[in-house]
């Protein structure tokens, strides 16, 4: 056999054709610009590992430390596996982070998590783990700065895919970058749209002839023909393919084109079989093995990496080797050999690595399961072991994994059954809804039990109520419920309450009917009241809102966060605001629920949050929100939290990140399907105009929020614009349009409504009257003041001055004009609400008022997240407790606060303080 063409060569040399792709890598590198985080995509064989080599190559060479990481097809069932490749050299940084963080870290690895103070018990969640690992990276980079490559990122196990996607939107300010190589026919949860990513198309004729000639033996004439034909511009083949041809024959046997990567398997599975014996039999081993196996069995099992029964496999092509590590050179070549052996040898060498993996249960029992060739009642019960430690970590994808192999091994179909029930409850908690439903299927035909079934529509309803395709999921959801009744009634309500949900974010009149007739049906005895008063505040938040009322202060809610959390969003439905935010503050107090699934309406936290004017909480709640629903792949989770946010921003005068962020909220869903972000949407898009200004582009968004004939377009999310919409159409000129809706709204808030949104009609009305010169608005909008109940809803009520005293300065009466003005100025500034400052203080001075708001002048200058640092800095916090709020490193914030003192013309954060007030 002749030797393979050496496939070290990873210079930038060597890289034909992707001059373009190495140029934007090395900027991430370099830090130029402000992305971190590049995604490399190609076909099997497009050239992202030798892009990445070079790529890292260039960044040892500028005394960077590269963090490598290489998914495996093996590994995708061994929770954190992905993340223990790039954590462990860091190890001698684990001291540099809080003992919480270093507790969870160790606790997701599988290691000996320490017992420092404020450790706990508790699963590690991907926030959790995701911040360790990111004060861990910010740590080791103090010394130099960081790579992390993760190459083969589609067979990355899926928990480090979401710490990792976690990682890399924080990484602005750090000196870490963070590059990965995955196949462009793969979606890699967490890693969207907005993550920068350059894809490595097939090269063109002429560079693919330049790749062939710089190979050994370039192949010429009808050989170099069909090559580069058969190829189609993927470098792998181009080499490959020319290594087994002749330089003047065709000497390729495969009759008519294959397609590339089963060529290219072909070829490496023909190779491993001319090897000799030895070399085979460490090469199926090998191929057997997963990353961290290698570093464990290397040494116990197979020859030394100088061992010579190495050298025929690195001559023909297929392996690596450095001082320390044999490796494959490419995944393709691993399948080739790995699939080339027979059962027989494959289960052979899986139980010699079983054999070795004595102190490594999890990986031991996947090679004996590997193994096995028929039922096997004790590998099934070590798999379920294994999903009990997985789930400890927070794996819950390689938890799911581990019960379903269980399961196709147990001999017990009643075992089998229960096993694969597990696997789709906690399948459910990946967003994997097709996974789910295979699973749920899967069960189905093994069983008739009516636990089982009642439990795994439970799980999958659960799931199927946060994606956005409303009608589909409501369907199947009512469906079920209906099914379950009388003899599984909890699971039926269960049901009927997501079938609310649903509901609820459709906006659908005909879905909410469904749902009451199904809570009718539903037998007295089994209707739990914590969840009828839930139903029920979900169905007609205003109709049933004393009766909700009573329900929630009169029902005892107890320490369990989530009764907390959905008594609190019952709370918000009905327009009691502070009441809300009071449980969801009681709620977190205990802690968030041990579960990667954001809430099924953790949107209504978020705006809770916003209402009250804690803003910055609101935010925090977001960014929760997205990172879960990003890393479950629930776009509609990420679309609620995108407007709460846009919502905030725009009241803080960020319109341009508004607009964005509502923008992308409106791209993640399907307006007749989700009506409820719709709304949300449209009112931050009208809240970023009016403060540009943009008066008539405003009413145009908040028009949108209700149809035609000015009935709602959502019956509860739209009504909270009524007076912004008023506002607008009065600048504008507008009222004849704008009265349709407020008139509607009359008729249909007329009755049992809640105190806030009666203040809000009476503005709009006011408004209205106002812009038509009438003397009656005076009344109107000195209504919507008069209750300091109101002051509840802190924004709203400052608008609330705000146009009472724009309407008697110009009816001339200023000395009372002074009062509503100034305190909507304080209002306006406490909120760090810089348009409406400027427009209050605008009119305070106009009415002969001089009240600078220095901290809100100084504000201004800064992004909303550093203001969001600032505020909690002068609050005292440290910089790790700011970070862990807002889920930054201690460096990131810090960076931060520096970089602000000029601004705000302070030299301390002791000053801040007295900027901005206690």
């Amino acid at each position: 056999m002749r030797p393979h063409p050496d496939a070290k060569q990873t210079t930038a040399g060597t890289l034909v054709g992707r001059s373009r792709e190495l140029a934007l890598l090395r900027d991430v590198i370099s830090g130029h610009g402000h992305d971190r985080v590049l995604l490399v995509s190609g076909a099997a064989g497009s050239g992202k590992t030798m892009l990445l080599s070079a790529a890292t190559a260039f960044a040892e060479a500028r005394g960077a430390r590269v963090l490598r990481s290489d998914g495996s097809p093996v590994e995708t069932t061994l929770a954190y596996s992905g993340l223990d490749q790039v954590v462990r050299p860091l190890s001698p940084f684990l001291e540099s982070i809080s003992p919480e963080e270093r507790h969870a870290l160790l606790t997701a690895l599988g290691g000996p998590a320490s017992t420092g103070e404020g450790a706990d018990a508790r699963t590690p969640d991907v926030m959790t783990v995701g911040s360790a690992v990111l004060a861990l990276l910010s740590s080791a980079s103090r010394t130099a700065p960081l790579v992390v490559t993760i190459d083969d990122a589609h067979w990355c196990d899926p928990a480090s895919l979401s710490v990792l996607a976690f990682v890399g939107r924080r990484l602005s300010g750090e000196r870490v970058s963070l590059l990965i190589g995955v196949r462009s026919d793969e979606r890699l949860a967490g890693f969207d749209g907005r993550v920068p990513a350059v894809l490595l198309d097939p090269l063109d004729d002429r560079a693919a002839g330049q790749l062939l000639d710089r190979q050994p033996r370039p192949p010429l004439g009808g050989s170099r023909a069909r090559i580069l034909d058969e190829a189609e511009g993927n470098p792998l083949a181009l080499v490959e393919l020319a290594a087994v041809v002749g330089t003047t024959a065709d000497v390729m046997s495969d009759a008519g084109p294959l397609a590339v990567p089963e060529r290219l398997e072909g070829l490496y599975t023909r190779r491993w079989k001319e090897l000799p014996a030895p070399t085979r039999a460490a090469l199926l081993q090998l191929a057997a093995m997963d990353t961290i196996d290698a570093d464990v069995a290397l040494s116990v099992g197979l020859p030394e990496a100088a061992d010579d029964v190495w050298r025929p496999a690195e001559e023909a092509g297929l392996i690596r080797r450095t001082a320390r590590r044999v490796r494959f050179r490419h995944p393709l070549a691993r399948s080739g050999v790995y699939y080339a052996a027979d059962f027989d040898d494959r289960r052979r060498a899986h139980l010699a690595l079983a054999a070795r993996l004595a102190d490594e249960p999890d990986r031991q029992a996947w090679h004996r399961a590997a193994a096995a060739s028929d039922t096997d009642a004790a590998i099934s019960v070590e798999l379920e072991a294994t999903s009990g430690r997985a789930l400890q970590r927070g794996g819950y994808a390689a938890a799911a994994s581990a019960f379903q192999r269980a399961a196709e091994l147990h001999p017990d179909p009643h075992e089998s059954a229960r096993l694969l029930t597990e696997a789709a409850s906690t399948a459910a908690a990946t967003g994997d809804i097709a996974w789910v439903e295979q699973l749920a299927t899967a069960t189905r035909s093994l069983t008739e039990d009516p636990d089982l079934l009642a439990r795994i529509a439970v799980h999958s309803g659960r799931l199927t109520a946060l994606t956005a395709r409303h009608s589909n999921s409501f369907t199947r959801l009512t469906t079920d419920a209906a099914s379950f009744m009388p003899e599984q009634s909890s699971a039926a309500l269960d049901l009927i309450a997501d079938s609310a949900v649903v509901a609820y974010y459709s906006g659908d009149d005909t879905h909410r009917q469904q749902v009451a007739t199904l809570l009718d049906q539903c037998p007295p005895e089994f209707r739990q009241e914590r969840t009828s008063i839930f139903i029920d505040s979900l169905l007609a938040p205003r109709g049933r809102r004393r009766q909700v009322m009573h329900a929630i202060t009169s029902v005892t809610v107890g320490p369990d966060p989530a009764r907390l959390t959905r008594a609190g969003i019952s709370a918000w439905l009905i327009d009691e605001t502070p009441t809300a935010v009071a449980l969801f503050d009681a709620a977190a107090a205990h802690g968030h629920p041990a579960t990667p699934l954001p809430d099924p309406l953790g949107g209504a936290i978020a705006w809770a949050y916003f209402e009250r004017g804690r803003w910055d909480d609101a935010l925090a709640v977001c960014a929760r929100i997205t990172d879960l629903g990003t890393a479950a792949r629930l776009d509609h989770a990420v679309a609620c939290a995108a407007t709460v946010e846009a919502a905030v921003l725009a009241h803080r005068g960020d319109t341009e990140t508004a607009r964005e962020r509502a923008r992308d909220a409106l791209t993640l869903i399907d307006p007749l399907e989700s009506r409820s972000v719709y709304v949300a949407a449209r009112r931050a898009l009208a809240t970023a105009a009016a403060a540009d200004g943009a008066y008539d582009e405003a009413f145009d968004h908040l028009r949108m929020t209700f149809h035609g004939d000015g009935s709602p377009v959502h019956y509860h999310a739209s009504y909270p614009g009524i007076a912004d919409l008023a506002a607008a159409a009065a600048r504008t000129g507008r009222t004849a349009e704008a009265s349709v809706v407020v008139n509607r709204t009359a008729d249909d808030l007329a009755g049992d409504t809640s105190p806030r949104l009666a203040a809000l009609l009476a503005r709009a009305r006011g408004l209205l009257l106002a812009a038509a010169g009438d003397a009656a608005a005076e009344e109107r909008l000195s209504a919507a003041v008069a209750d300091r109940s109101l002051a509840a809803w802190p924004f709203e009520w400052a608008q609330a001055h705000l146009q009472l005293g724009e309407w008697l300065r110009r009816e001339r009466r200023i000395a009372e004009a002074r009062r509503p003005l100034r305190d909507a100025v304080d209002i306006f500034d406490s909120l760090d609400a810089y348009p409406w400052t400027e427009r209050a203080l605008s009119e305070s001075r106009a009415a002969g008022v001089s009240s600078p708001s220095r901290s809100s002048d100084a504000l201004s200058t800064l992004s909303p997240q550093q203001q969001e640092i600032v505020r909690l800095a002068a609050d005292g916090l440290t910089n790790r407790e700011i970070g862990e709020r807002l889920y930054l490193s201690p460096r990131t914030v810090g960076s931060h606060l520096y970089r602000s003192f000029p601004k705000l013309g302070v030299s301390s954060r002791s000053k801040l303080r007295d900027l901005l007030g206690p």
